[in-house]
């Protein structure tokens, strides 16, 4: 799959699958003259007004000259992308660059009739501009016919600008192809809906065929049948078994194509070998969503993960999405569905928290979890290898799911972690996620060759993604049902001020303690809060917080107390904690906290030490009052509740304008390097201040050369004084090596230590970088990691090399809005010399902030960029400036996002 960057050679700009308006699939691609025979039978099946609308005349036929040209594409001059569908060309787009106005092309585009109404022309609209912004095309201008409103809505529909005006009976409109915050919200819009419905079509079929179904009891495939039955699924089931004539008593077929009705999911269970011509077989069948439980793909090795390309590009092919393979299936417990399309061997009870579990096993386990302590849900989805279908795509899907109110996430890795921060961070803002992500080793980074990466690890990587996102991280699979529930089942905290009530003082003291230690604050109530306590509590009992009823303390007390406490506007949530007594029933406290927390606005928790109370006496007409058997859980869990509740607070923050950045300047700079013999490695002074300057991040003045008289004329150019640094592809950390001098003031001395250098550094230094001298100012470093498994990373601390030894750093994952920026700067305790610490000149860190924001931008753009040490990075009072760039470049990974955005 591709990475998202459109080369410069058209012949090379990679196939990508992209998700249409109603979930179905496309694969995009450029066209080629091969395509002669498909590009003609797909104008014959156009209607004669889709014909005339983009021909302006009846245009029967494509003539040899027409198809030759249409077919052929040069990537500067014309261009051309198609969609295919099963094989057949279903749209076109195309452009032809002007020759007096060489930065507009003419476009137009065409889709076929029964393709038409499914965003198919946007899609390919959007392609590609994104390829011709590469070539230094900014606008495209079309001319259509009035009545053709349908083009004209795909215009608007791009969100770029858009300018119309009429002249000599046609509508002639130009598209500004730049891309702009409103452009960039559009499409992802648009693909988050495509996303979500695509889900849809997986967890809300219309029918379902069970394909591998044995008919004896055990078999995977049987008891996925089974399953489905016991569960009242609300459409019909179709066993798929061609030696059986019925399967558990349901009427079997000896394929899928054999169903006599249409089929929309197929849950397939046959040995590996079999399934591509299963899948080939669904195809022809039509049907929308695959979830493959067979095993034998990329778990087990090279040959396995071909066969796992093979089946995803089957899939995508012919406009299916695919949970799998290798995972155990998908549950929704929805009243109108009630499928349980699963191996489990137990079915959860419904309600409002839905989940998905990269580990088959492990889902197995959490299902039974929570039918263990009833916790509904809504929907699940064993992802398996993720080789389509995501947690972004799911996240999605839930965040529209009027039936889920909770996510709960089990990770082993991200799919596309630039995808996920993007999609959580939205889904965040209304529904809390709450991630266990497997594997916290830094293993992956002892051969760390720069700063950046020697600081990071992927725990950083995970806890800055999660941080930015919202998304409330939790160590185990315990502390995930425990938050979940408290969230399913109470508002989310405004804060994290927490009261505590109980009858005895030893568990306050304890709930007290782990709640400072948590991060949660434990204030002493309003005087007033006090005295209405003391109004009906005895004598001796506290009341300033913890409250403590003492032993005697009623059912009624319990109710009357926490509801006096949550009017307390310095609090933001109760936790209430009974200790068993022969005087007081433990549910009638329960249906007291139940009550006292029905009208209110804030969160309450409960914990019966030693107890199991009947969740019917804790679940009240509107909400549930979560129970816990000691303090030290409940706290832990309002504690990710109420982090989570300051950061869904916050305003969202405003990220960098696209037009801010020339993001292809970079890539051709970049693509350059990675074109030579040694092209993997590191950027040369000049390439990499070419790359910042893309950015617009300042770099000292900087010159190379190649022997000691062209490091004098360099600094004759520059001015004096000037430092001298060598260069080398090998020279990383020069400083160790006694690479760099600075301070040089005079032609004399510059040809000295450059000999001297040279001598010292022998074959390593193949030449050197004069630099003007920075002005006075603090020193910073600034860097990316691109982490192979969660993406780029950005870190920023104080000090310059001595960033390592005291670890003063801090780290976020792009994109950066400007209050992502502000904490970066803020987070590392050296950064108070930014702000003018004891007398000291304050620069200026808005700028700082602004600088952040762009290098933040270059990660997510440019993924050949492995790895960026901007160290030091001078913060003046003028603003930063960067001092030393090394840039590391490398070809990256495909990612396996099905849509693939090529925005920069």
């Amino acid at each position: 799959m591709s990475s998202g960057a459109a080369p410069a050679d058209a012949a090379a700009w990679e196939p990508c699958d992209a998700i249409l308006s109603d979930g179905g699939t496309v694969r995009i691609r450029v066209i080629t003259p091969a395509d002669g025979p498909e590009l003609i039978a797909l104008h014959e099946r156009l209607s004669d007004e889709t014909v005339y609308l983009r021909f302006f005349s009846y245009h029967p036929h494509l003539s040899e000259r027409e198809v030759a040209r249409f077919t052929t594409v040069d990537g500067d001059h014309r261009m051309a992308l198609i969609a295919t569908l099963r094989g057949r060309i279903v749209g076109v787009a195309r452009y032809d660059r002007h020759t007096d106005r060489p930065e507009q092309a003419e476009v137009a585009f065409v889709v076929d009739d029964a393709h038409q109404g499914r965003g198919l022309g946007t899609l390919l609209l959007e392609h590609l501009a994104a390829y011709a912004r590469t070539r230094g095309i900014s606008s495209f201008v079309a001319e259509t016919l009035p009545q053709n409103q349908p083009m004209q809505e795909v215009f608007r529909r791009t969100g770029f600008v858009e300018q119309t005006r009429y002249s000599d009976g046609l509508v002639e409109v130009v598209l500004e192809i730049q891309p702009t915050v409103a452009t960039v919200d559009a499409i992802e819009r648009r693909w988050a809906t495509a996303s979500a419905r695509s889900i849809e079509r997986v967890l809300r079929p219309r029918s379902v065929a069970v394909i591998g179904c044995g008919r004896s009891p055990g078999g995977i495939g049987h008891e996925i049948l089974r399953n489905i039955l016991a569960g009242g699924y609300s459409g019909p089931v179709y066993p798929v078994n061609p030696a059986a004539r019925s399967v558990a008593s349901v009427p079997a077929y000896p394929s899928v194509e054999a169903v006599p009705d249409g089929v929309d999911l197929a849950v397939i269970a046959v040995p590996q070998p079999l399934v591509s011509a299963v899948v080939e077989q669904c195809a022809a069948k039509g049907v929308n969503g695959l979830v493959v439980i067979s095993a034998g793909y990329a778990e087990t090795g090279p040959a396995g993960a071909a066969a796992q390309r093979d089946l995803v590009q089957r899939s995508r092919g012919s406009g299916m999405r695919l949970v799998g393979p290798n995972c155990m299936g998908v549950l929704n417990t929805a009243s109108d569905v009630s499928l349980n399309a699963t191996f489990a061997p137990v079915a959860p009870p419904p309600g409002r928290i839905a989940l998905s579990s990269q580990s088959g096993g492990l889902g197995i386990a959490v299902l039974q979890e929570a039918r263990r302590r009833q916790i509904g849900i809504s929907s699940f989805v064993s992802v398996g290898n993720k080789a389509d279908i995501s947690g972004n795509d799911l996240l999605m899907y839930w965040e529209r799911d009027d039936a889920t109110d909770v996510i709960m996430l089990y990770l082993e890795s991200f799919g596309n972690p630039r995808r996920f921060a993007r999609v959580a961070r939205q889904v965040s803002r209304t529904k809390p996620i709450v991630a266990v992500k497997a594997g916290r080793s830094a293993a992956g980074v002892r051969a760390a060759s720069s700063h950046t990466a020697a600081l990071s690890s992927p725990d950083n990587a995970v806890d800055a993604l999660f941080r930015q996102t919202g998304v409330i991280r939790v160590d185990t699979l315990e502390e995930m049902f425990d938050v979940a529930d408290v969230l399913a089942a109470q508002p989310v905290p405004a804060g994290r001020r927490v009261a505590v009530v109980g009858n005895v003082g030893g568990p306050g003291i304890l709930a007290a303690d782990a709640a400072e230690a948590a991060g949660l604050v434990i204030p002493e109530l309003s005087p007033q809060t006090q005295a209405q306590l003391r109004g009906f509590l005895p004598p001796e009992a506290g009341v300033r917080n913890p409250v403590d009823m003492v032993a005697s303390a009623s059912a009624g007390d319990y109710e009357k107390a926490v509801r006096t406490v949550l009017a307390d506007d310095g609090v933001d949530a109760v936790l209430a904690i009974f200790a068993p007594t022969l005087a007081v029933r433990s549910e009638d406290v329960a249906r007291a906290l139940v009550a006292a927390s029905a009208d209110g606005a804030k969160t309450v928790v409960s914990t019966f030490l030693g107890q199991e109370v009947d969740p019917a006496a804790l679940a009240g007409p509107t909400r549930r009052v979560p129970a816990f058997p000691f303090p030290e859980p409940a706290v832990h869990a309002l504690a990710r509740a109420g982090g989570y509740g300051e950061w869904r607070s916050r305003p969202e923050g405003r990220t960098l304008d696209p037009r801010a950045v020339r993001p292809a300047q970079a890539r051709t700079v970049v693509q350059a390097a990675l074109g030579r013999e040694d092209g993997d490695g590191w950027l040369d002074p000049g390439e990499a201040a070419a790359v910042l300057d893309a950015y617009g991040i300042d770099v000292v003045a900087t010159r190379l050369a190649g022997n000691a008289e062209a490091a004098v004329d360099a600094a004759g150019g520059i001015g004096w004084p000037v430092a001298l640094k060598a260069v080398g592809p090998t020279l990383v950390h020069r400083t160790d090596v006694g690479g760099v001098v600075l301070a040089i003031t005079s032609a004399r001395r510059l040809r000295a230590e450059y000999a001297d250098m040279k001598r010292r550094l022998g074959g390593a230094m193949t030449g050197a970088a004069v630099q003007a001298m920075a002005g006075p100012g603090i020193e910073t470093i600034v860097g990316i990691i691109q982490d192979r498994a969660f993406g780029p990373l950005l870190m920023f601390g104080t000090g310059g090399v001595d960033v390592e030894l005291f670890e003063d750093r801090s780290f976020r994952s792009p994109p950066l809005s400007d209050l992502d920026a502000a904490e970066l700067v803020r987070e590392p305790k050296g950064s108070a010399r930014l702000f003018g610490y004891r007398g000291a000149q304050a620069v200026d860190v808005p700028a700082l902030e602004d600088m952040l924001m762009r290098v933040g931008r270059l990660a997510e753009d440019l993924p050949e960029v492995a790895e960026m040490d901007l160290n030091p990075v001078m913060v003046t009072a003028a603003g930063p400036v960067v001092v030393d760039a090394k840039i590391r470049v490398q070809r990256p990974l495909p990612q396996p996002d099905p849509t693939l955005r090529r925005l920069s």
